[in-house]
């Protein structure tokens, strides 16, 4: 008996709830064949509590190694239409804006040649085409084209970039995070679509310290944006937030984590050289408390999910770097700590775990930057670098 006979009473139980249900969105599409025969599996997934999914394969576009993700079923005989079910990333644009036309024009190539069934946006950003046969993807490709979009990052290669929204739509930007993000993807097209690192690499922008993209814990490069001189203090609304309920002292003083501000109920003054911009204050009294003016980003190293090894949060690299274009200084680290990686690290051995492996000194010597205070593993408490003209001195002094 075919699933679509008796049914797919686990899936049902799905759609029930608070919550928004996958299950009833692919139903939306299920007059479509593939997707009746992928409800089927799923289904089948559910009773025999394995997966029916194979991944990989050689699978592409003429030209691109990456962009395609390969996606397989082993229950191509029973349900034919899902023999093939392959997944395509398409590069979004900065900080998702779309027009409406634009997105028309994406579900128009998609009713064509796929599944109809997209995930608006992959973890990586990009918008995903789930579901394609072999013979489709060309075809696809070739429509994406035409209306403007090209493919994203897959395999070991540089992944889509990603930014918020930055000053498009936020005053604390410090940098301008979409033409940053779009520069990059234009100058590193190659390693974008032609896989040739030991793994995966990630940049992500986010315009201040709220990092709203979550850089911190999955980009391989976070450029976040920071500032150098003190907040901006207006302090007739400081005194606004006070008398309208805000308890400053409790409040924004005493959950700062590095007890830089005092409030004496008149005034609030900020220790800026102790500030770790971590936004909380200008969060809590967004119109009395703003970034500095002297404005820029701050580079860091080396996050990662838990897939081969545990998790990582990336790590300064650069403490403060002005983001203007044609961002010369931030492209030429970008390819110096390639080169180096490229050469020496691993198979599927994401940047950080390689900086683990041989050591952040030997890392910045290879990429030609100097270390600096900054480089910690854990703020305020443990160095994780020597710096080599201290250690001669002592060697000199014993």
């Amino acid at each position: 008996m075919s699933e679509q006979k008796k049914g797919t009473p686990l899936l049902d139980e799905l759609e029930k709830g608070a919550w928004p249900s996958f299950v009833k969105e692919i139903k939306k599409e299920a007059k479509r064949p593939m997707v009746r025969d992928l409800l089927g599996v799923l289904e089948r997934s559910y009773e025999e509590k394995i997966g029916h999914w194979k991944h990989g394969g050689l699978v592409g576009v003429m030209g691109y190694g990456g962009g395609v993700i390969g996606r397989y079923c082993n229950l191509g005989e029973e349900f034919p239409e899902v023999a093939e079910f392959h997944t395509l990333r398409v590069n979004q644009p900065a900080a998702w804006f779309y027009t409406s036309d634009a997105l028309r024009k994406l579900c128009d190539v998609w009713d064509e040649h796929g599944s109809g069934l997209t995930n608006m946006h992959g973890s990586t950003g990009d918008i995903i085409f789930l579901g394609a046969k072999t013979e489709e993807l060309e075809p696809t490709f070739s429509g994406l084209t035409e209306a403007g979009f090209d493919l994203g990052g897959s395999g070991s290669d540089m992944r889509t970039p990603s930014c918020c929204v930055g000053p498009a739509r936020c005053e604390w930007a410090c940098y301008d995070t979409l033409n940053a993000c779009y520069d990059l993807t234009q100058q590193f097209q190659d390693e974008l679509h032609r896989p040739m690192f030991p793994y995966k690499y990630k940049f992500k922008f986010a315009g201040c310290p709220n990092d709203c993209v979550a850089s911190v814990a999955r980009a391989d490069m976070s450029i976040i944006g920071t500032w150098k001189d003190e907040i901006q203090i207006d302090q007739k609304e400081v005194q606004a937030y006070a008398k309208n309920g805000t308890d400053i002292q409790k409040e924004i003083c005493d959950l700062c984590p590095t007890r830089c501000m005092d409030w004496d109920g008149q005034k609030l003054e900020i220790d800026d050289a102790e500030c770790v911009k971590c936004m909380h204050c200008i969060n809590v009294m967004s119109k009395a408390l703003k970034p500095g003016q002297e404005r820029g980003a701050a580079i860091l190293i080396g996050a990662k999910a838990p897939i081969i090894g545990g998790a990582l949060l990336s790590s300064v690299l650069v403490p403060f770097i002005e983001m203007k274009p044609p961002y010369e200084d931030l492209k030429e680290l970008t390819e110096a700590i390639w080169d180096f990686w490229g050469e020496h690290g691993k198979n599927r051995e994401r940047v950080g775990e390689f900086i683990q492996r041989v050591g952040l000194g030997a890392f910045l010597d290879e990429i030609g930057l100097e270390p600096v205070p900054e480089m910690i593993a854990h703020p305020r408490s443990n160095p994780y670098i020597f710096f080599e003209e201290d250690l001669e001195e002592e060697d000199e002094d014993e």
